[in-house]
């Protein structure tokens, strides 16, 4: 028995559904697919009216945004089953087989079941390039990479949950903030929670121009420094803030303050030019902490 849960905000999420249900029911297994709005309010809303025409499916808009953390704890506590399958609007299953891949960890001794993000071959359009090279190079990653560290690269927008480990990790979040995939990783390490990485990927599609994909990684960057002021990351393994510890303990941020202040004008040209480095995001990132750590 099968929940997947699908939060959605301004998408077409008919597609997906389409495809979530095909793989169901060609598996003949009980399920439901759940799809909440976040009070988008848009003529998209109005359209993913027709997953309701779905067998065991349902879509339901929201009178007001609560954000992502907030609405996948409202479908997890809407949920009939235990098994909790969340999925992104934005995605795609990478394959046909994708439901019954999952079926056959239910029944395993792991409480959490990440398959994995997939990105696209083709080269996106040049405005949306950070986010494509990013997501192939740090998203991307192959389930027995993931397994060595298994609370590190954690994806919750391909994920299979318990209910009740989801909904006791989950309330411990912060509200509508962005980047909190790296707590929810620190919150199931600290909770010994069994985690297991397959080759299960859905593809993003969702691409945001790079402008929106850096200001948004700006905000997650703020995330890690609230987090970590709050001694919330106890067991973190996230590298970027292994290394804003270490710049802050030999009072290096300093340096990094005074370098983002000169280069970030340089830094931000390449990011939001034709060719995108991911090294620079992360050295970008890194210095907008110091600065924003040092000025806040």
């Amino acid at each position: 028995m099968l929940s997947i849960l699908i939060p959605t905000f301004n998408y077409d999420t008919l597609p997906l559904v389409k495809s979530i249900h095909k793989q169901c029911v060609n598996s003949d297994i009980v399920f439901e697919i759940l799809v909440f709005d976040d009070g988008s309010n848009s003529e998209l809303s109005k359209k993913n009216n027709a997953i309701n025409e779905f067998r065991n499916s349902v879509f339901q808009a929201l009178d007001k945004n609560i954000g992502r953390t907030a609405l996948r704890n409202v479908l997890a506590k809407h949920a009939k089953y235990d098994n909790l399958l969340f999925i992104d609007a934005d995605t795609l299953p990478a394959n046909e087989n994708f439901i019954s891949n999952y079926l056959g960890h239910i029944h395993t001794n792991y409480q959490s079941i990440f398959g994995g993000y997939a990105y696209q071959r083709k080269v996106p359009e040049k405005d949306m390039l950070l986010r494509w090279k990013y997501g192939k190079s740090c998203e991307q990653v192959d389930a027995s990479i993931r397994n060595r560290n298994p609370y590190k690269v954690i994806i919750s927008g391909n994920m299979l949950i318990k209910k009740g480990v989801f909904l006791s990790i989950n309330h411990h979040m912060l509200g509508n903030m962005y980047g909190l995939d790296n707590y929810f990783g620190s919150l199931l390490k600290n909770n010994k929670i069994n985690v297991l990485h397959i080759n299960n990927a859905v593809t993003h599609l969702g691409l945001e121009r790079s402008e929106i994909y850096l200001t948004k990684k700006e905000l997650a960057s703020e995330t890690l420094i609230k987090l970590n002021r709050e001694n919330k990351l106890p067991n973190h393994t996230n590298n970027l803030l292994i290394w804003f510890v270490f710049l802050k303990k030999y009072k290096l941020n300093y340096f990094f303050n005074y370098f983002y202040i000169a280069f970030n004008a340089i830094l931000k040209k390449n990011l939001l030019g034709k060719t995108p480095i991911v090294y620079i995001l992360q050295l970008y990132r890194l210095s907008y902490m110091c600065h924003k750590d040092l000025n806040s």
